[in-house]
Order: C-alpha cells, then sequence, then structure tokens
C-alpha cells in the first residue's frame, strides 16, 4: 500500500479512511498516513495542518468508538469462536477484562500512542465490558493529544524530514526494537501476577 500516493491523491478522505479504520481494530497504517499527511502540508501546502489534525482526531475517536461498540455487543463470541487465530483464548480475555476494570482510561489512552493497542483497544475495552462514558473520556483525550502531537511535529519537520527519512527510519527502527524488547520483558514478569489476579476476580467462564 502507497500512503503517500494515496494521500496526494484522495487528502483528507484518504486519511480519515486509514485512520478511522485502524482505531476501528483493521491493521492499517493510520498513524503512518497522519504524519504523512503532515509531512505533505508542510512541503508542498496543498493541505492545511489544522484540517489533517482535525480530521485523524475526528477519525481516531469515531473509528474507536465503533470498535469498542463492536466488542460490547459481540466482541465476546467472536473472540470465542474465533480468537485461537490469533492465540486469544478465555484466559487472556480474563486478563484484559481485568486491566480494562482496573486501569481502564489509562489502557485506552495511552494504547492511541502504541501500534498494537491502537489498534485493538478499543475492541478490547468493549469485548471487557469498559463503561461506555469512562472509555469516551480517555479515548477522545488520547485521540485529540496523539493527532495534535504528531501533525504538529511532522508538519514542523517538513521537507527536511523527507530529506533524512532514511537516516529517521534506521534510527526509530532501533529504538522501536529496543522498547519492544522491553515491553515483552516487563510483561512476562507480569503476566503471572496478572493471570493470578483475573482468574481471582472472575472465577469461571466469563460468559
Amino acid at each position: 500500500m502507497n500512503v503517500g500516493h494515496l494521500i496526494a491523491s484522495y487528502g483528507y478522505v484518504a486519511l480519515f479512511a486509514l485512520v478511522g479504520a485502524e482505531s476501528m481494530g483493521v491493521p492499517l497504517p493510520g498513524e503512518t498516513a497522519l504524519v504523512i499527511a503532515a509531512i505533505y502540508a508542510g512541503s508542498t501546502h496543498n493541505l492545511s495542518p489544522w484540517a489533517v489534525f482535525a480530521v485523524a482526531a475526528a477519525a481516531a475517536i469515531i473509528g474507536d468508538n465503533i470498535g469498542y461498540w463492536m466488542g460490547a455487543k459481540g466482541g465476546y463470541r467472536l473472540a470465542r469462536s474465533q480468537g485461537h487465530r490469533v492465540r486469544l483464548d478465555e484466559h487472556k480475555l480474563k486478563v484484559a477484562r481485568y486491566l480494562f476494570d482496573s486501569y481502564g482510561p489509562r489502557v485506552v489512552f495511552l494504547g492511541r500512542f502504541v501500534s498494537i493497542l491502537r489498534t485493538y483497544a478499543a475492541f478490547l475495552a468493549g469485548v471487557s465490558r469498559m463503561r461506555w462514558r469512562r472509555f469516551l473520556v480517555a479515548n477522545a483525550a488520547g485521540g485529540i493529544i496523539w493527532a495534535g502531537a504528531f501533525t504538529l511535529a511532522a508538519y514542523l519537520a517538513g521537507a527536511t524530514l523527507r530529506r533524512v527519512s532514511g537516516t529517521i527510519a534506521i534510527i526509530l527502527g532501533a529504538v522501536a526494537v529496543v522498547v519492544i524488547a522491553g515491553v515483552v520483558v516487563a510483561i512476562r514478569r507480569q503476566t503471572g501476577k496478572l493471570s493470578a489476579r483475573a482468574e481471582a476476580a472472575y472465577p469461571g467462564p466469563l460468559e
């Protein structure tokens, strides 16, 4: 998928579609589309940075809410029947329920800035029956700050970012590897504790 071509050809429509779909749970490059749109706005001025920010924020909030309601209405049954395809079983659903019950707003807010969580946090929040009002506040705050921060940074970088994009990609890739490795280690250390707490909180089947 050539995201740059889509942004150059369809502008705000492509940005809204990619960010919204990713937020709903479809693994598409929504954040990449936001960065490219902001760079495009800064280097060509064919797009407005304010409009890029508004479109991305709206798409993130709307897409997340659709994902939330999909999870709330039929997500548990879908996860139980098809979850084995992505290694999602009853035990992991209990851990997710425990996390959203205990730390829901923080998970939703911070999830907007983490690629895997950005795609699935809203759906899992619905599956885990997080209260919608709590979800909406954290979701809106995360979507607005995420869109604003990435739009501002990429827009200001503009053409300069394009010239050094190869070097930046290498640096970001290295940083991502280190961060992901750290997160994996931390999760593994906490998995046992979280599992025990989740089982104690929700003995037996979830539904």
